[in-house]
């Protein structure tokens, strides 16, 4: 029995890794140097972590750190030391995918899996942008980072994709921990709570996605502006307004984004007021 429940958990393990490899690829958009927003690509990973443990989380980040080490090895070739190499293999791969096996921590915290998932999916953000910054105002200083200001630089840099990123993961956490039972041997939909009228779960399912397609957009019409178009490298001076609020540029990105805030906040207006009612009428 010990055996059988083992081999499912490789199998298990094996099928979400991959999963998340293949996620990896799927990019919204990507940086030249390195550092890309994906379709929620930690997430196989974050789960895997919540239902089996932290050593079991960690044991699938490691190997998908690896998978990405290998599927960034171009990045290697900007480099001629082998302490540069090691020190890129390890920051901004290794380590820095192998925390989201911490990711599962949060499930003896709150028995909302939901909130646990989408707190995991937190930390492992911030950690694995811990990792980023420090490999770009240490090793891709004077390379692609300017030596002067590094650690403002690399701030700034590996925000523009990891913030992006987080919001992605982490709406896709809460909404997945709030459809789905993964505690469970095999995971099932959860019971709706039969007072909470199904509107409201539709009205919440709606709120998050224009927030998803609202962050998405902004990013897809910013990105571009990161990279010089004559020398491919990144530059945030093509972020600076031309022609105050005229710039078409800028005055799209804050049409979309009150837009969907907009929407966002009436659709959760809406369904306070339908649980509220739902409430009262019990």
């Amino acid at each position: 029995m010990k055996q059988t429940m083992r081999t499912r958990k490789l199998v298990e393990a094996a099928l979400l890794v991959a999963l998340a490899t293949v996620l990896s690829v799927l990019k919204i958009a990507e940086l030249p140097y390195g550092g890309s927003i994906t379709l929620a690509s930690m997430f196989p990973i974050l789960l895997l972590a919540y239902r089996h443990g932290t050593l079991w989380g960690l044991g699938g980040a490691t190997v998908y750190a690896v998978l990405q080490q290998l599927l960034g090895l171009n990045n290697l070739s900007y480099f001629t030391t082998w302490q540069s190499v090691v020190a890129i293999i390890f920051l901004d791969y290794i380590i820095a995918f192998a925390v989201v096996g911490l990711g599962g921590i949060f499930r003896r915290v709150t028995e909302k899996q939901n909130l646990a998932l989408a707190a995991g999916g937190l930390l492992v953000c911030v950690l694995r942008y811990l990792c980023h910054v420090i490999s770009g105002a240490t090793v891709w200083a004077g390379l692609s980072i300017p030596d002067s200001a590094a650690l403002g630089y690399s701030l700034i840099y590996n925000a523009t994709y990891m913030i992006p990123e987080t919001i992605v993961l982490i709406a896709v956490a809460y909404y997945l921990g709030s459809l789905l039972d993964f505690r469970r041997d095999q995971p099932v939909r959860l019971v709706r709570d039969q007072s909470v009228p199904s509107e409201a779960g539709v009205l919440s399912l709606l709120a998050g996605v224009f927030a998803v397609v609202g962050v998405i957009v902004d990013v897809a019409l910013i990105f571009p502006r990161l990279q010089n178009a004559e020398t491919g490298e990144f530059d945030v001076t093509g972020l600076a307004v031309t022609d105050g609020l005229a710039d078409s540029f800028w005055l799209t990105v804050i049409l979309v984004s009150a837009i969907c805030a907009l929407v966002c906040v009436t659709l959760l207006v809406m369904r306070h007021r339908l649980l509220k009612s739902a409430k009262s009428a019990e």
